[in-house]
């Protein structure tokens, strides 16, 4: 599991520029495909070859002087929570403030490394700036400009130093389906966990999970092992302000990075929003089969055209993720829930299946020789061999003679014909092109 290093601090301190220029240089993942766009307050970098996923807390525009301390308490508090490394910035244009003090206060004593750095030092002759922050009674203070690159290498060595990797665990060495309930705050999560564990039919050991801050729940059902895959927040009523939103999205990727199936929860009074839309994005990347859950559905008044209104909604929401399948449930009184692991099942068949290689190639031939890919250079671009390199998600490779030259679309086309041949249609899918070799 990647660790989480969150970037806090006041507003207009530079987080979002160290953000920025740490996430450009680790090339960070961002969905290439039409309607997945969403606010980059996350990305998976690489710093030396040790991984990790940066959060950008963003600043905050309180309406009165009075909710400051207790927004800037609340962010803290959450990113002490979500977070394995804080990277806390402070201005030193500005100085040393009172706001400052307030969050060395509530960081201090935390087991978790937090890392003091001033920012916008923009060379020795702004040295002297940093040296009143050492009032804090901080032993090491980094100075760095995050919009020039001063000192960066320093700090984030220091931090990859605590780089630590939670290794899986394998419960009795058997193979459970691993599952996570996902979404924003309020939407029944803990509703449907506690619904799901608690039907009779469902055999529940708990035991502590494999990180710090999850409680992860084997169980069996019907005959088939699970493993609750549990974020801090499902379990507990959320704390998470509209201004702090985005710290569903870290919850999130920790559960997703960590399963096999998400169960995105939406509510049905809301319909799907763009912050439900950002959550599933964060399937797709990640490659996790997905379904859409639609919880609350006891309260909706409906007719005959209710769910596909509703399934139409969803769907021209999330474009990207068409594959998703959707289920209607109500978490409270148990509706369709039974009916979820039906969809589990199917949505994990395609997840793992694996296609024969000389039928692979035999149909998608067939589909080349109607439609090649675009010429190159007044050359065409033929595609040499076909392979499924790998499944969860099913991973298919094309060696072509110029893969740069294939177009997003040509990709898109290849996709839906292999979901359509093979039977992908409930299951995330990547198409990767490398250039083919040469004797």
């Amino acid at each position: 599991m990647k660790p989480v290093i969150a970037i806090i601090g006041r507003p207009n301190v530079g987080k979002s520029t160290l953000f920025n220029r740490l996430s450009q240089k680790s090339k960070a993942i961002v969905i290439d495909e039409p309607g997945a766009t969403r606010d980059r307050n996350y990305a998976d970098c690489n710093w030396y070859e040790k991984d990790f996923t940066l959060i950008d807390t963003g600043g905050f525009e309180p309406a009165s002087t009075e909710k400051i301390l207790v927004q800037m308490r609340e962010q803290t508090t959450l990113a002490m929570e979500e977070a394995n490394i804080i990277i806390f910035l402070m201005d030193g244009s500005e100085g040393l403030t009172p706001s400052d003090r307030e969050i060395t206060n509530i960081l201090r004593g935390i087991e978790k490394p937090v890392f003091f750095v001033v920012n916008k030092i923009d060379g020795l002759k702004h040295e002297n700036r940093a040296y009143e922050f050492y009032e804090l009674g901080i032993d090491t203070i980094y100075s760095i400009s995050a919009q020039h690159g001063i000192g960066i290498h320093e700090l984030m060595d220091d931090v990859a130093g605590h780089l630590l990797y939670q290794a899986e665990d394998h419960l009795d060495g058997e193979k459970r389906i691993r599952i996570a309930v996902i979404g924003k705050p309020n939407v029944g999560k803990s509703s449907l966990v506690n619904k799901i564990l608690g039907y009779e039919r469902a055999i529940v050991n708990p035991t502590p999970g494999t990180t710090r801050d999850a409680i992860d729940t084997p169980f069996e059902y019907e005959g088939k092992l699970y493993l609750l895959v549990d974020t801090a927040g499902i379990r507990r009523k959320s704390r998470i302000s509209h201004v702090l939103e985005k710290y569903s999205i870290i919850q999130a990727l920790k559960a997703i990075d960590r399963c096999d199936i998400a169960l995105l929860l939406i509510d049905a009074e809301e319909g799907m929003t763009e912050q439900d839309a950002k959550i599933a994005g964060l399937t797709l990347e990640r490659g996790v089969g997905c379904i859409i859950v639609v919880n609350k559905w006891d309260a909706i008044e409906k007719d005959n055209a209710t769910v596909g209104n509703y399934v139409r909604d969803i769907k021209d929401t999330i474009k990207f993720m068409d594959y998703a399948p959707i289920i209607f449930i109500s978490a409270l009184t148990g509706q369709r829930v039974t009916k979820i692991f039906d969809l589990i099942g199917s949505v994990l068949h395609q997840y793992t299946k694996r296609v024969n290689t000389s039928e692979l190639n035999s149909v998608v031939r067939k589909l080349l020789a109607s439609k090649p890919p675009p010429r190159h250079q007044n050359r065409a671009n033929t595609v040499s061999y076909i392979t499924q390199a790998s499944v969860a998600p099913p991973t298919f490779v094309f060696f072509v003679r110029e893969p740069r030259a294939v177009h997003f679309s040509y990709r898109r086309f290849l996709a839906n014909q292999i979901r359509e041949a093979f039977g992908f249609d409930q299951t995330p899918i990547r198409i990767i092109f490398r250039k083919k070799s040469h004797p």
